[in-house]
């Protein structure tokens, strides 16, 4: 039987693993409701200390960060415009946005750097896993106006946007609107392994 061929009649509708992981995998989850409670200076420190020691591509570590506390209203209306209004109906309520930038190119070889947005993507999983030590959650969201963020911000071509990240402490789903609140109630979804590893070469069925 090929990978292919099993596709997601291996999906496992629970949160229970198949096989033992780290606590801290286990109980990250991608929330929409937040508290009102803003993050603290040392915990948002914190967040920021953990994409230091992400592994990078010839160590360039090439993340940018813009964050915006939901008392900094100035700042945190720029990240706000940008996303799209499917976001903004949850997003509103969340203490903490925070965007997040690859550098295309290398700063000590000539070129682009092909793996920028890849180490970008794991600094960004480590800050979310950070983030539940803390007793916080993280949403990342792939839905907002790249141009526009980069406008609202004035960031110079240097950079490209990859996700924003809503943070915060995690609330009531029965503060998000019904169709929000249902999903949020939801089974996580995770295809079992057998659906993306192989200890085998592809084979040529169709």
């Amino acid at each position: 039987m090929t990978l292919t061929s099993l596709r997601y009649n291996e999906v496992m509708k629970s949160d229970n693993v198949d096989f033992p992981i780290s606590e801290l995998i286990r109980r990250r989850k991608s929330v929409r409701a937040f508290t009102d409670q803003l993050v603290e200076q040392d915990k948002l420190n914190s967040l920021f200390e953990a994409t230091r020691w992400a592994p990078s591509s010839t160590n360039e570590q090439p993340w940018l960060y813009i964050y915006a506390s939901k008392d900094q209203t100035a700042l945190w209306n720029k990240l706000f415009e940008a996303l799209n209004d499917g976001n903004k109906i949850w997003v509103k309520d969340a203490p903490l946005l925070i965007v997040s930038f690859a550098r295309k190119n290398f700063t000590r070889f000539p070129g682009p750097n092909a793996h920028a947005m890849y180490d970008l993507g794991g600094a960004n999983a480590f800050l979310a896993l950070q983030a539940v030590e803390l007793g916080l959650q993280v949403r990342q969201i792939a839905g907002f106006n790249a141009a526009k963020v980069m406008e609202n911000l004035n960031v110079p071509d240097l950079y490209e946007p990859g996700v924003f990240l809503a943070v915060g402490y995690p609330g009531s789903p029965e503060s998000l609107p019904e169709n929000l609140k249902l999903r949020e109630a939801a089974p996580r979804e995770r295809n079992s392994q057998q659906v993306f590893v192989m200890n085998q070469v592809f084979d040529n069925e169709k």
